[in-house]
């Protein structure tokens, strides 16, 4: 029976999406929540039943929904005290005549999994129910089974499932949620060690990858933070041996950690920088310091309310032997320089998490206490990225889940709750890690909108604490530009800032950036400012953007508003143009919507008739042009008539593409004429030239390595990145198509081969079964995955040739390359021109182009390197060695 929805809702109001609960397609609930809900003025209660009700006692411990929900969401929460919560809970449970233990496992799996900042509760709970209790059977002489034993031994199932599911964050919060039991003397000190042992012992798997190491590491080192104050005094523990088997691992991990790190160096091989931290070097560090202290600081960093309880007198469980699974391949398979199939990866890289605050302001995460206040919001974070609302509550709520004066009281908290402590900023410190996870490289865990949305639900919720938290963030990392910011972190930075300004009226104090415009054009914070009111132009209106700016940033000297507002540009709409005759010729058989093969027939005549004015450009690619552009403006008066135009003239734009108007032979410079048409009639919008490059790109009219090359020729807005996007899209969708006909055909082949094995008779002269004849949809399949693998390889290769071009090319001999990427060169950058600024971003763009693109580059590194690589200089030249050293350490190869 069903007791979700009260009796019922509305066909397709109600729908579920992981733990949580959507009514009327508005509000999310979590399921376990008993809230009342707003429906139309008609309030319905949700009914939970008697097995939901005593789950969600156990998950909303030590909270309580204060009343109904009236289109006002995250609800208002009164939080208990935790430990009478846990006392009122324990006797609640034991009253469940026959205890439902499945249940209760369930509720606990649930809030340690879900909620990890309660878990110290949940310990102290278990702990509570581990206490001699009454025969459950009613049987005299019998020994009493604790209930908080039978509940940790279902735990113990599930918690075996998340380690040979390798659910890593599930696996990591129940190794803490073992690690308080540890210490409350529930379960043994020495099995706990050996659990920590069976993680150590995946750093020394051969070829062991960086992301199973890692995650294996944390699982070690947390559950070692939190149980070390125990397993140190054990005579057969090792805590050291745990500590050097995390920091032989990190020694090892060196050589990637200077292409991640959110602050460039080109001229240094240090695996420090300042404004970031390594996470597996953070818990490296909280360990030593702990190891130092013997544990003793654990306290401080961690709640432990289960310390006041006597040791059981049950003896204490111990945790099965467990040896963590190998790794799951789901991996997925393209060719390599022999023409076989390979498995490929996406590579995993170290996590540097950019530091924007003093250690007085927010937590030092090499500490303890910063460590652990760091892991809880960040695995916050990661967890509730399906209800940012709910995510954005909680974080706000952290302080009553941490040790007493963890953070600075909130102003106006009443005088009872104020205790001195470390006086940490929490908004300070939530800002922090939500940015620091969102400007991981070289990308972040989850999508970019989603940490854009959750900043802003917390400035809705408490805008006086939280505004002034973001505004010190933005002022210190447009700060950072100019020392050396990742152009990759710089331009999520640009998406977050712009959409932010959108969500909260474009209200910024831009006058501080004034002086400013006396920098370079191409200075990364003129870079940035141009870009932020570009994308807040796309946002809203031109005149809106040009009104909240201060007067010097609108002149036009000052490069940062566009001259005029965003839009089409038909060069052929002035009666003087050379070419305004032939235009309106074109642009009137294609309003009239004429065939496109007598617009081809036409523009072969203009080809005849023309004479170009333009000693750079031939008659061909001027007909190119013309034909492109009044195609363009017949659909630029909204994006579905700009569809519709390329749709119906698709055969025109291939034509188009194929050489030549007489029907050339195909070639780049057709193509590269189509894309440079597309370029300068849009370039008053450049985000509508990547949309049209894009769409050119997906109805195969270009291929991705024409935009490369046009990109690297024409300095364009469409990156090498975006163009390799859509190479790999396209081969992933092609691999798929093929795999989904092979096992269509195999199934049809077995069950053809089981029916006629049962309709035929034994026969010992049994002709060999013939090889089976792949299907015409399979070749077919086949031959799109080759061709667009060919291209994929291709669009690396035109990439890789362009960076060589502009950095290490003996022909090209750029000074300014080499130049950039010496320490006394960083050190006058205030003096740098605009050349060296371009050749200063292109290193940077070659950087992340490696570390994102690194497997596939790893797959074909033999023929790349062979081919792009024999127009690098020779060795001993800066910029040379540095190209080839970035090369070698994202192919794996010795530097």
């Amino acid at each position: 029976m069903s007791y979700h929805g009260g009796g019922g809702y509305r066909r397709g109001r109600n729908f579920h999406r992981g733990d949580v609960h959507f009514f009327n397609g508005r509000v999310p609930i979590p399921i376990h929540s008993r809230s009342i809900v707003d429906d139309h003025e008609h309030r319905r209660e949700v009914y939970e039943s008697p097995e939901q009700q005593l789950r969600s006692s156990i998950i909303r411990l030590g909270e309580v929904v204060s009343g109904p929900l009236l289109r006002k969401w995250p609800p208002l929460t009164v939080l208990k005290d935790p430990k009478e919560e846990v006392n009122r809970l324990a006797q609640e449970l034991r009253k469940q005549n026959p205890a439902n233990v499945p249940i209760i496992s369930e509720g606990f799996r649930i809030g340690v999994t879900e909620q990890p900042f309660k878990i110290p509760y949940y310990a102290a709970l278990l702990r509570l129910l581990h206490d001699p209790q009454e025969t459950l059977s009613g049987e005299t002489g019998v020994a009493p089974v604790p209930l908080g034993r039978l509940i940790l031994e279902d735990f113990w199932k599930a918690f075996q499932a998340f380690l040979d599911k390798l659910a890593w964050r599930e696996t990591r919060l129940c190794i803490h949620f073992f690690a308080h039991l540890t210490v409350a003397h529930i379960i043994s000190t020495q099995s706990m060690y050996d659990l920590l042992r069976s993680f150590t012992a995946v750093l020394d798997e051969f070829g062991v990858s960086h992301g199973r190491a890692k995650k294996a590491a944390l699982c070690a080192a947390e559950g070692l933070m939190m149980a070390g104050i125990v397993i140190k005094d054990n005579s057969t523990t090792n805590v050291r041996e745990l500590i050097d088997s995390i920091q032989t691992y990190i020694e090892s991990t060196s050589e990637p950690k200077n292409l991640i790190q959110p602050m460039v160096r080109l001229f240094s091989d240090s695996t420090t920088v300042d404004h970031a931290d390594e996470h597996l070097d953070l818990a490296l560090a909280a360990l030593r310091i702990l190891d130092t202290s013997g544990f003793t600081q654990t306290p401080e960093s961690i709640v432990q309310p289960y310390a006041e309880f006597p040791t059981p007198d049950t003896s204490p469980f111990e945790l099965p032997s467990v040896l963590v699974p190998p790794e799951v391949i789901e991996l997925d398979s393209m060719p390599t320089d022999s023409g076989e199939d390979a498995q490929v990866k996406k590579e995993e890289w170290p996590e540097f998490l950019i530091r924007l605050f003093d250690n007085d302001v927010t937590p030092d995460p090499s500490s303890p206490a910063g460590y652990a206040v760091r892991s809880t919001i960040l695995d916050l974070v990661d967890i509730f990225e399906v209800n940012r609302k709910e995510c954005a509550r909680l974080l706000l709520e952290v302080p009553k889940w941490l040790p007493p004066g963890t953070f600075r009281p909130r102003p106006g908290a009443p005088p009872q709750d104020v205790v001195a402590g470390k006086d940490w900023q929490l908004e300070s410190t939530i800002i922090e890690n939500i940015l620091g996870s969102l400007f991981l490289i070289p990308e972040p865990p989850h999508k970019p909108v989603y940490y854009i949305a959750l900043i802003t639900e917390l400035c809705k919720l408490s805008p006086e604490t939280i505004g002034p938290a973001v505004g010190k963030s933005i002022r210190k990392l447009y700060g950072l530009l100019a020392e050396g910011l990742d152009l990759e972190i710089a331009r999520r930075l640009t998406d977050w800032f712009s959409t932010h300004l959108s969500n909260f009226g474009f209200q910024w104090v831009w006058k501080e950036w004034v002086p400013d415009l006396s920098l370079s054009p191409r200075h990364p914070k003129r870079e940035f400012i141009r870009r932020v009111v570009d994308y807040e132009i796309r946002l809203s209106y031109y005149d809106r953007i040009l009104k909240t700016l201060p007067e010097p940033m609108q002149a036009a000297d000052a490069l940062v508003m566009p001259p005029e507002a965003p839009g089409p540009d038909y060069e052929y709409d002035d009666p003087a143009s050379p070419y305004h005759d032939a235009a309106q010729t074109v642009l009137n058989l294609l309003r009239g919507r004429t065939k496109a093969d007598d617009v081809i027939t036409h523009l072969d005549q203009m080809r005849n008739t023309i004479e170009t004015t333009d000693s750079d450009a031939s008659v061909d690619s001027v007909v190119r042009i013309i034909a492109v552009q009044s195609l363009l403006h017949i659909g630029s008066r909204s994006f579905s008539h700009f569809l519709n135009a390329i749709e119906r003239y698709l055969p025109l734009l291939r034509n188009l593409a194929a050489g030549g108007i007489s029907g050339g032979v195909v070639n780049a410079e057709a193509r590269g004429d189509i894309l440079t048409a597309v370029a300068r009639f849009w370039k008053r919008s450049r985000h509508m030239i990547v949309i049209v490059f894009d769409k050119l790109m997906q109805y195969q009219i270009v291929d991705p390595t024409d935009v490369v090359a046009w990109s690297f020729d024409h300095g364009g807005p469409v990156s090498p990145q975006g163009c390799q996007h859509k190479a790999n899209g396209r081969v992933l969708i092609a691999r798929r198509r093929v795999t989904a006909l092979r096992k269509e055909e195999d199934e049809n082949a077995a069950r053809a081969k089981a029916n006629d094995g049962a309709s035929m008779e034994v026969d010992a002269d049994t002709k060999p079964e013939a090889p089976a004849v792949e299907s015409p949809a399979l070749v077919t399949a086949l031959k799109a995955f080759t061709t667009l693998t060919r291209e994929q390889k291709a669009a690396l290769s035109k990439a890789l040739d362009g960076f060589v071009e502009c950095l290490a090319s003996k022909a090209l001999s750029n000074p300014d390359a080499a130049y950039v990427i010496s320490e006394a060169a960083w050190n006058d950058r205030a003096n740098w021109n605009e050349e060296q600024w371009l050749a200063w971003e292109t290193w940077g763009w070659y950087r992340h182009f490696c570390r994102m693109y690194s497997p596939y580059l790893q797959n074909y590194s033999t023929t790349l390197s062979t081919v792009s690589f024999a127009k690098v200089g020779a060795p001993g030249d800066p910029a040379v060695d540095l190209f080839r050293k970035t090369w070698n350490i994202i192919t794996g190869q010795d530097v």
